[in-house]
């Protein structure tokens, strides 16, 4: 599962990508200082792992991890080309969910591909240009599928309806996802047209220390209500010093600074964009997080971990965190009859250990 980093050009796209992953990218003051998508796996932080460490004292401690790819900025006209704007939405159409980085801050150091800083032309720009994309699919889609459904294929009838009224929505500017909050539109059957505008999406304010905060605060209650997701707002320069110091200066520099750190949070809220939970497994000197999408059922749950283990899955033993810190023990959980046994069918909660059999 990945999120996709996108946004104007010269926003702070790669900056933040540098603070997440501490992989140092180019970003520079040009537009498409990115052409190739940058990918970074970056650990999750995780206190309840810490917590079942605490108690297992195992040699290894494995977190589970968020893959952030930094994709190109987007200019008006990307849909058409412009900016190398189809090559760059080839890419935003390969991740799973997105995170728009949007400009707060004003630098005259730093070139703005617009005349001055305006967070909501900025995700109206984006959004048009996501939803003129999805457009052109789907009238694309629905030339192929005329000539079915007029020859009496069921199939393909209820595909066009389904895109008619999609076209419908998008030429009235509204997402994909807003038209189906609208409609309640079964994607299943649209599975593989992999709209842009279906994808979860949160924005990413990048300040510094000269915004004005009335406005911040502003921008997000306004994004907020009219898009209904995340929003956080991080000084990605500040992220990006602190990411590449020692570990252990990193809170006493930020004290000196005068500033906290969010960068924890934002990888918390894109694990969560992505529909991620974390299951745990104790095995041998090993304690391990696994990220599985929420809803997963155990068996494909085990596969997670090795093939085989989903082929000749058995059954599997399963507790909480939170029921393990709270009586110290697998013993005591034993003891209490906390531990249980499920099928292939249990439905894996977040905060589950689990041991499988196989």
């Amino acid at each position: 599962m990945e999120i996709g980093i996108i946004g104007l050009p010269n926003v702070g796209k790669s900056t933040l990508f540098n603070a997440l992953s501490i992989m140092n990218v180019p970003a520079e003051n040009f537009p498409f200082t990115t052409i190739e998508p940058n990918i970074g796996i970056v650990p999750l932080k995780d206190t309840r792992l810490k917590q079942i460490a605490g108690i297992f004292n195992p040699k290894k401690v494995t977190n589970t991890t968020v893959k952030f790819v930094d994709i190109a900025g987007l200019v008006k006209g990307a849909n058409q080309g412009e900016g190398l704007g189809n090559k760059f939405l080839s890419h935003i159409r390969e991740v799973d969910s997105i995170m728009h980085v949007i400009r707060m801050f004003e630098a005259g150091n730093v070139i703005n591909t617009l005349e001055k800083c305006d967070p909501w032309q900025e995700i109206e720009i984006i959004e048009t240009e996501l939803i003129l994309s999805d457009l052109g699919q789907v009238i694309v889609a629905k030339e192929r599928l005329q000539g079915l459904q007029k020859c009496g294929n069921k199939e393909a009838r209820i595909k066009f309806e389904l895109l008619e009224s999609i076209a419908n929505g998008l030429n009235q500017s509204k997402t994909v996802r807003m038209i189906n909050e609208e409609q309640k539109i079964d994607f299943k059957i649209l599975q593989e047209y992999n709209f842009l505008t279906t994808k979860p999406i949160m924005y990413v304010l990048n300040v510094n220390q000269n915004t004005n905060k009335d406005k911040l605060e502003e921008t997000i209650n306004t994004i907020k209500a009219k898009r209904k997701t995340n929003v956080i707002a991080i000084d990605s320069q500040i992220e990006s010093e602190l990411a590449q110091m020692p570990e252990n200066e990193r809170d006493n520099f930020a004290k000196e600074l005068c500033v906290e750190s969010r960068i924890d949070e934002l990888i918390q809220k894109a694990y969560k964009l992505l529909g991620l939970i974390t299951f745990y497994t104790v095995v041998g000197s090993e304690v391990r997080a696994w990220s599985i999408q929420s809803g997963t059922a155990a068996k494909p749950a085990a596969g997670k971990i090795h093939t085989d283990m989903e082929k000749g899955f058995i059954k599997v033993e399963v507790y909480s965190v939170e029921d393990l810190v709270n009586h110290g023990s697998e013993k005591k959980l034993s003891e209490k009859g906390l531990i249980r046994v499920e099928g292939k069918d249990y439905i894996v909660k977040d905060g589950d250990i689990m041991q499988i059999k196989f």
